[in-house]
């Protein structure tokens, strides 16, 4: 009897673990400030999930003269996380203005968003290199066989995605745009 309760009471913690999972990334979809980014899309393919395009952005390629609290002598970066201020720009594409690899200090616009990414270490910290964090947003899964249609239209005309960003700067990926017509949106649960 204690190993059936034992067991029931891990699979409820299991259950309930992966239901706070997807409440949370539901709720970033739901509540978060929407933001548009241009992509710049590779076409590989899931084993297990099908066929996604992975994808990069602007936001991709930080410049470390944007980040703001590089400490004095320091020439690579630890491993960690990089907030980037994006704002939006009159294209309506949303494009960084700023980052710390610190606590960011708090926005003087209401319209600005901070996305959390995380970097790797050793990048060069001077000059005009760039770093390129990793933000959870750069694959995008779609139906068995879009694939390689969908990277043959990118490779020919502008496409984008509309992302949910949290107050803390966790984004998701909402929708897969062309142009202004959303090819697939991600459903909230």
């Amino acid at each position: 009897m204690n190993l059936i309760l034992a067991a029931l009471a891990l699979a409820l913690v299991q259950v309930g673990f992966l239901g706070w999972m997807i409440a949370g990334r539901a709720a970033i979809l739901r509540d978060g400030k929407e933001i548009l980014l241009k992509v710049e899309p590779v076409d590989p393919r899931d084993l297990l999930r099908g066929d996604y395009v992975f994808l990069s952005y602007e936001i991709s390629r930080i410049p470390v003269k944007l980040i703001g609290d590089i400490p004095a002598g320091k020439q690579t970066n630890d491993e960690g996380q990089i907030t980037v201020r994006l704002q939006k720009g009159a294209d309506g594409y949303w494009r960084a203005v700023s980052a710390w690899l610190a606590q960011p200090p708090p926005s003087t616009s209401a319209d600005d968003v901070d996305v959390v990414g995380h970097i790797a270490a050793g990048w060069t910290l001077s000059g005009d290199t760039t770093l390129a964090p990793d933000y959870g947003i750069e694959r995008f899964y779609l139906p068995e066989g879009e694939g390689l249609a969908i990277e043959r239209d990118m490779r020919v005309r502008p496409f984008s995605i509309r992302a949910a960003v949290s107050i803390d700067g966790v984004a998701q990926v909402k929708a897969l745009m062309d142009g202004d017509t959303m090819l697939f949106e991600e459903p909230l649960y």
